[in-house]
């Protein structure tokens, strides 16, 4: 009937009765007239096991041997599904990741898959064994014969890859939650079933700590159009679809490396306006964009950037055919904001003539040289950067207007992108508006002070972290201009992984002199916070009623970064899971049943 990829993590197969009850579920599904494929985990927490064994040997040790090491975690369980499998009466044969044709770049501990040579796999499957595959593994060339990992949630990308590869009907991800839902059910146990959800959304949620799937699968079934479901393997629940739009033929060549930029967008209908040192305190973003959203202002992007001493700056874009009610209410609400009647607290600045340029992609994850490369792009071709707003599938830019034809050109030329369509056409009108509310408690932000303000200080910025594999998340420009020294300057701040936080800030001083920064800054206790939803476009009153959550409890926002779909906030790391719950509450996310994640 249908020609199926089974994914099973290691909560999954932790134990001989686990391994046993997989099997059970293999052989209905074929039973049901069905050709089936299994990629597993290593059993529980086997890898976490023998990477405790390697530190106990080495403080640092070996890539390409711990590649060998970890390799056989996945091995053990292959071997025993397989015996288990084989005493049901299911024909199998288990398969390690070199031995399926899984065929990797030469990067230990966090290759990316090339292509898939299915040829002996597809073999088996048609002599009606189950295949199982040992997931998070491959094999560096058929000359090297060098065992590799894919790095974290490796077999989730491995199970959607060879479902690209060889044209499965649709890959099943089993896991200890029931489907994806609405936020971490560890945190909040009226978290909701989600019985769909897009790509975008699911590559949103993914890399903002969802932790269901890994964005690296999910960007494969996207760009190779591979249908995903999440279910429980403890359950027999439908669980949640992941859909994404037809595409076009690509070839299984390069698989992970493909194009990681597919358009280059534009929207020439915008202006800007910025709240400058408005006070840095709990309900500040709540009160503007409570009052925009009363007057049925729709804003597209949002920045607040960090504090300066007690107060920070807020900015937003709106179309240019409301820039006049826009103008009014910021002016209106200015004086509510100052402290101090006649201060020069809540500056409204209006700024017309401006474009934003946008790099879209759901290759664009994890590659920290992507962001760089636009950067670098347009100060090549002269264009000066005003407002920068990242998500985990779009990289936008404010530039003015009469640089926006240029930036496309120069955009096009250097992704190599041959149409650059106007901006993304409206979702459909039953998408909710949030989607789910996700927390990521392992950020650290860095913050340049005193950046010169002219074109190429974003490429050389990024440039150098790009060099050092350090991937940046949320990147905030301050609106706010001082002259130091006779030159114009904006402070730059960014979040990266807390694991890559001190290095960032080490080569970032290092340098920091010679090319006329000021000082940079590291909080390593910081939280992000995030909604996501695609039917949030065009639906003013989102992004306040989630300020308006965490004002009603005192939570105070350090940044703010939004994209199309998603808006984000920096909190203390103290008040995050405080910042999740209050949110989830807020967009009424909370379903009629409680979820108990098993141990």
């Amino acid at each position: 009937m249908a020609l199926i990829v089974q994914k099973y993590g290691g909560s999954s197969v932790g134990s001989v009765e686990r391994i046993q009850a997989v099997a059970q579920r293999v052989y209905k599904t074929v039973q049901a007239g069905n050709s089936v494929v299994v990629v597993v985990s290593a059993m529980g927490k086997t890898t976490d096991g023998l990477v405790k064994l390697a530190n106990e040997i080495s403080k640092s040790p070996n890539r390409r041997e711990m590649d060998m090491l970890l390799s056989t975690g996945e091995q053990v369980t292959i071997a025993l599904l397989s015996m288990a499998l084989q005493e049901i009466g299911q024909a199998a044969i288990s398969m390690t990741g070199a031995q399926v044709g899984i065929v990797t770049e030469a990067e230990h501990t966090r290759a990316r898959i090339l292509h898939i040579e299915t040829e002996r796999l597809m073999r088996q499957i048609k002599a009606g064994k189950v295949v199982v595959v040992a997931g998070f593994q491959g094999i560096s060339s058929t000359e090297e014969l060098e065992i590799t990992t894919l790095g974290r949630g490796g077999s989730d990308t491995s199970a959607v890859a060879l479902a690209a590869a060889i044209g499965a009907d649709f890959c099943e991800i089993y896991t200890d939650v029931p489907g994806i839902l609405t936020t971490d059910p560890r945190l909040v146990p009226e978290a909701q079933l989600m019985t769909e959800i897009t790509c975008d959304e699911m590559l949103e949620l993914a890399s903002l700590g969802a932790k269901v799937l890994h964005p690296r699968a999910v960007e494969i079934a996207k760009n190779y159009g591979v249908p995903l479901v999440v279910r429980s393997s403890w359950t027999d629940q439908p669980g949640t679809w992941v859909t994404s739009p037809k595409v076009q033929e690509r070839e299984l060549v390069n698989l992970e490396l493909a194009r990681p930029v597919d358009a280059v967008e534009f929207d020439i209908d915008q202006a800007k306006l910025s709240l400058l040192r408005v006070p840095d305190k709990p309900g500040v973003a709540a009160r503007l964009f409570g009052e925009i959203s009363h007057q049925n202002v729709d804003v597209d992007l949002i920045i607040q950037s960090i504090h300066e001493g007690n107060t920070n700056d807020i900015a937003f874009t709106v179309n240019t055919p409301i820039l006049k009610r826009a103008e009014a209410v910021a002016a209106a609400i200015a004086p509510a904001l100052r402290n101090q009647p006649n201060s020069d607290e809540a500056e409204v600045l209006v700024e017309t003539d401006t474009a934003k340029v946008s790099i879209s992609g759901a290759g664009m994850i994890g590659r920290p040289g992507v962001a760089a490369k636009m950067f670098s792009t347009l100060a090549e071709a002269g264009v000066n950067i005003q407002m920068i707003s990242t998500s985990e599938v779009k990289v936008s830019c404010l530039v003015d207007a009469a640089d926006c034809d240029r930036a496309i050109v120069a955009l096009c030329n250097a992704f190599e992108i041959n149409a650059s369509p106007a901006i993304l056409s409206s979702p459909t009108p039953e998408s909710p508006a949030v989607r789910g509310v996700a927390l990521d408690m392992n950020q650290a932000r860095l913050a340049i002070r005193q950046v010169p303000n002219q074109p190429g200080m974003a490429a050389k910025l990024f440039g150098l972290l790009a060099e050092y594999n350090i991937s940046v998340d949320m990147i905030i420009q301050s609106q706010r201009c001082r002259v130091v020294d006779g030159v114009a300057c904006r402070d730059i701040a960014f979040t990266v992984a807390r694991m890559d936080a001190e290095n960032a800030q080490q080569k970032l001083t290092e340098v920091a002199k010679q090319l006329g920064w000021g000082e940079v800054v590291l909080d390593s206790a910081i939280a992000k916070v995030s909604i996501v939803g695609s039917g949030m476009v065009g639906q003013p009153g989102i992004a306040a009623k989630m300020f308006e959550a965490l004002a009603e409890h005192q939570i105070n926002i350090q940044m703010i970064a939004t994209s199309e779909i998603k808006i984000s906030c920096v909190v203390a790391q103290e008040e995050g899971v405080k910042a999740l719950q209050v949110i989830h509450t807020a967009f009424d996310l909370a379903g009629s049943e409680k979820f108990v994640v098993p141990v």
